[in-house]
């Protein structure tokens, strides 16, 4: 071209329209411009990576484990300390003052032998059990196992790596812990998502396949380690809960080319797939089996009886290269040449269309390879992540003609075995670094975490972006309907919750942070306002509770992140309501039936477990109507379980053990008593006080009134009769009572047999020397029978009060629901005895709603009007004329802390006087934190024997405190066991010296 056609870039310029409106530009300058494009609009230069990111991508690229922060399924955060020597536990709990959520502050744990000098702890892992257990590594490869059983910021020792070898060839560069096999059943059960339709949300419900292998055992998990010299490791529990090691060599390493910096492992159909990648970057897949050595034929082998002794065996599926040159959309393809991470995922469900069984894609392997923007290199300024994708195929090998056959007798029954192979898929560029691979929802869901704090979700089989949309007609997660990550901050590492609602993160500070999803709406009273939109939070809410409770996971922070709606006095109530609808509670429990099935029913304490806690908002406010409800249902739902548990031990345990005659359970039980005969004594209180609340009375007898009776005890706070009206908190309260009556029976009883023995021994005792000091046993049934027959009320006559009540309801639902399905009845009723109609589906959805409405807090249907009338009119003067009103009236109630005065409340709070949940008595801070007198107790492996009995356990949910107390006998550690949790379920921290917050 010659130099006179080539266009000068001021000839171009000069053809710009140059008529520029200064004032639109005065306008645009009073808005800030996007973070992301320069002053000119261009979009900014990536910025430059800190040498901290580049050492962790260093990191990440040298070893495949070293994941220091991990999240338990129980709550417990675990992060490597700044020394690598030890690790720090935290958790998320609610402030006593406020009831806000916020991050614990930090416990030194080191109850492992100390770091080898050189040899950090480079890796955390946690596994899924109940009683959360945690993998500690260090850089040579030794594993040392936590367990987290009775709190979350206090572990036992399972097994100590000081045995294991010191040797640069041990190091781990995977594991894996396998996965607990669901009760029953071969199959996942996963909520969601929330579909609009019709005015309302119909929730879906799926099943996902659940692969094994299995610990035979199926309440405990198995440890796999891969090494880098290429050594399989099974960490086992053995029947008698000591951990034991098993090994099987996957590759045979001749040269450091050989050596694996990277492997992951996943259950699938039975097998274990182990993905590792050499230094010479080869891709190996191969299939694991274990075999537990059980017995099959012998079916009456007592499950534990016999020792396990597994075997390992491999089966090599593929090989390829993971850096494999071709088109590619990155410019830098070529030259990431390192791996920084690998995931492989099990087998999932495909799509299919409607009416046909839907299908098990194949499993799928990730690698990442990361690009960082160097500070001194003037090349490759981008930051850029590659996802390669490999299927893992097994097929059919193509059959010959049958005249090729016949040509040669080579073929075997071998030839017709699957073949496998990996399938390359094309690769995913991201514009971000990415610092860890999180699948979520039952791996259908793979969300990628990025250094400047970001995150972002992948469907698992199409690698397409999702959830990056508002969506509120088909709602999965919390992000479609308006909530968002607090903060995006720059971070090295993260650690997402069990319900991945929150999340985190090691900062480039080393400071850890906790990052929460947060409505976005900037008018958050209006946007609740909006019924779609508030119906759709609630939805989304629901969703990722109902998928936590049946996968057992914790919830609290979904608990944080609701907090704010709390507002809404009827939020905790709608939220409930769909719960209840998804998961299919049981609410009714009218109905003459086993009080085992009431206090089994978890899914009913998780209900009540989240009206408690919206309903706290701090020690020095009153509790709303449904959180004074639900503590009281909570708190009486747990002593009748601890009653129940120590007077019935199961039949394997009766030669063992015998909580009833060790003095320490009978001491907690009196406790219990004392508390329970509290509640009943208030509870008819506060009924002879709407008895005399002529205003009260008024409404109830005016049926056209009857409607205004909630609304008027919601603002006198009074809970009373709901506790009385509601099935399933009358029946904790029957069951109480009739719990009552055994333990006054049995301390009656008890106190006599000592009487008789110390009289007998005195009369045969030829010396005339008088009796030995009564047994402690003799003195703890005393005190209950102090308990029970100093009663303010009669515990029978109670019981009878409920009983009368209970047939009442059930014939007014009996006398006003059958009419719902006159029509739908068959003409010929089955014979026999009918319940009012009970059978029939439609009247038993009706006496649902109804119980569902009592329950949280709803008018009572117009039925009940006559019932009342006549238990307010007859039952409730014939049972006040057998007690004392006015002993009532000045009683103490302090132990069941109901107080809604502000002033009662701030005087108690300046008392330092709390109650302990398990035993129901007083605490004194002063005298107990820090300053308390040790007991006889001892202290559980790696716990100082000072500790003992100097601290408090503090519930995170709900803040009730309890002392830290450890089981020397049988029957005491039986019983304390079911006090793991706390009666909301919420899990325990034990509280540092000096402080009543973690």
């Amino acid at each position: 071209m010659a130099s006179a056609e080539i266009p000068l870039m001021l000839d171009a310029a000069m053809d710009v329209d140059m008529d520029v409106n200064v004032d639109n530009a005065l306008d645009a300058m009073g808005h800030p411009m996007p973070a992301n494009f320069d002053l000119f609009g261009d979009p900014l230069r990536p910025s430059i990576a800190s040498k901290r990111l580049l050492q962790r991508l260093d990191e990440l690229r040298t070893r495949g484990c070293c994941q220091g922060i991990a999240w338990s399924r129980q709550g417990t955060i675990a992060s490597i300390s700044k020394d690598g020597r030890s690790i720090d536990l935290r958790f998320l709990r609610c402030r006593p003052e406020t009831g806000t959520w916020g991050l614990s502050e930090p416990t030194l744990c080191s109850v492992f032998s100390s770091a080898i000098p050189g040899c950090p702890v480079t890796h955390l892992a946690w596994a899924s059990t109940s009683s959360p257990e945690l993998a500690v590594i260090d850089s040579v490869g030794r594993v040392t196992i936590l367990s987290f059983s009775i709190s979350l910021n206090r572990p036992y020792l399972l097994r100590r790596w000081d045995a294991d070898l010191v040797d640069d060839l041990h190091a781990v560069v995977g594991c894996y812990w396998l996965p607990l096999g669901p009760q029953g059943r071969q199959y996942h059960i996963m909520y969601g998502p929330a579909v609009y339709e019709a005015s309302n949300y119909k929730y879906e419900t799926s099943i996902v396949p659940a692969f094994g292998p299995w610990h035979p055992n199926p309440t405990k998990s198995s440890l796999l380690c891969v090494t880098t010299n290429g050594l399989l490791k099974l960490f086992f529990s053995q029947n008698n809960s000591k951990i034991e090691e098993t090994t099987l060599d996957l590759e045979s390493v001749t040269s450091p080319d050989d050596l694996i910096t990277h492997a992951s492992l996943c259950s699938d159909r039975g097998t274990v797939i182990i993905a590792v990648a050499t230094s010479s970057k080869q891709l190996k897949v191969v299939r694991a089996t274990i075999q537990w050595g059980l017995p099959q034929s012998d079916k009456q082998v007592p499950h534990g009886s016999v020792p396990l002794n597994p075997t390992l065996r491999q089966k090599r599926i593929a090989v390829t290269s993971w850096f494999q040159h071709g088109p590619s959309q990155s410019h830098l393809d070529t030259s990431m040449a390192q791996l920084s991470h690998m995931e492989v995922l099990p087998s999932a469900l495909e799509g299919a269309p409607v009416g046909s069984a839907p299908s098990l894609s194949s499993p799928l392997l990730l690698t990442v390879r990361s690009h960082a923007a160097a500070e001194h290199s003037p090349y490759n300024q981008d930051q850029q992540s590659i996802v390669d994708r490999w299927e893992i195929l097994n097929e059919q090998p193509q059959s010959l003609h049958s005249a090729l056959e016949q040509l040669g007798s080579r073929a075997t029954s071998g030839s017709n075995l699957p073949m496998s192979r990996l399938r390359k898929l094309d690769s995913i560029v991201i514009p971000k670094i990415i610092i860890s691979i999180h699948p979520m929802q039952l791996g259908q869901v793979i969300c990628f975490a990025f250094s400047d704090g970001t995150v972002q979700y992948r469907h698992r089989l199409t690698m397409n972006e999702i959830y990056n949309e508002p969506n509120i007609h088909k709602i999965m997660t919390l992000g479609q309907v308006g909530f968002q990550f607090a903060e995006e901050s720059p971070c090295l590492q993260v650690a997402f919750s069990p319900t991945n609602s929150s999340f985190v993160q090691i900062c480039e500070d080393n400071k850890i942070k906790w990052n929460s999803m947060k409505y976005a709406s900037e008018d958050f009273d209006s946007s609740m306002k909006d019924i779609s939109q508030y119906a759709a939070v609630v939805a989304a809410l629901s969703v990722a509770t109902s998928s936590a409770a049946i996968q057992q996971m914790n919830y609290d922070d979904i608990l944080a992140i609701s907090r704010p709606f709390a507002k809404n006095p009827r939020f905790s109530y709608d939220w409930i309501m769909e719960i209840v609808r998804m998961l299919k509670i049981a609410v009714d429990y009218s109905e003459e039936a086993h009080h085992d099935q009431l206090v089994r029913n978890n899914n009913l304490q998780l209900c009540l477990s989240i009206l408690n806690h919206l309903g706290f908002q701090g020690e020095l406010q009153p509790r709303s109507f449904g959180g004074k409800f639900a503590m009281l249902a909570l708190n009486v739902r747990n002593i009748v379980i601890l009653i129940s548990i120590a007077s019935n031990t199961p039949p394997q345990m009766k030669d063992k053990l015998n909580p009833l005659d060790e003095p320490e359970v009978v001491d907690a039980l009196a406790g219990c008593a004392k508390w329970a005969l509290d509640l009943l004594a208030w509870l008819a209180d506060c009924l002879f006080n709407l008895l005399g609340d002529e205003r009260f009375m008024a409404i109830l007898r005016n049926q056209k009134r009857f409607f205004e009776m909630t609304a008027y005890l919601q603002s006198q706070n009074d809970v009373s009769l709901h506790l009385l009206l509601c099935s399933s908190t009358r029946g904790f309260l029957s069951a109480a009572c009739r719990r009552l009556i055994h333990l006054d029976s049995l301390s009656q009883r008890a106190i006599t047999y000592y009487e008789n023995k110390a009289a007998a021994q005195s009369v045969t005792d030829p010396d005339g020397t008088p009796p030995r000091t009564p047994w402690p046993l003799y003195h703890a049934y005393q005190k209950v029978q102090r308990f029970t027959s100093g009663s303010l009320v009669k515990v029978a006559e109670f019981d009878k009060l409920l009983s009368t009540l209970s047939q009442e309801i059930r014939s007014a639902y009996q006398n006003s629901l059958p009419g719902l399905s006159t029509q739908g009845r068959p003409q010929n009723p089955p014979q026999g005895p009918q319940t009012g109609g009970t059978n029939d589906p439609a009247v038993k959805r009706a006496q649902v709603h109804c119980e569902l409405g009592m329950l949280l807090a709803a008018s009572p249907p117009p039925s009940f009007q006559g019932v009342l009338v006549n238990f307010f009119d007859n039952s409730l003067k014939t049972f006040r004329a057998k007690t004392d009103p006015a002993e009532l009236f000045f009683a103490n109630y302090d132990l069941l802390e109901v107080d809604d005065n502000r002033k009662m409340l701030a005087a108690k709070k300046a008392s330092g006087r709390y109650v302990d949940v398990f035993k129901r008595f007083e605490l004194v801070a002063d005298a107990r934190i820090g300053r308390g007198a040790g007991g006889s107790l001892t202290a559980g492996e790696g716990t100082a024997a000072e500790d003992v009995d100097l601290q408090w356990r503090r519930c995170v949910r709900c803040a009730s405190v309890m002392e830290n107390v450890y089981g020397q006998r049988p029957g005491f550690t039986f019983v304390l066991a079911q006090q793991r949790k706390c009666s909301c379920g919420g899990s325990w921290g034990i509280l540092p010296k000096g402080s009543l917050v973690n």
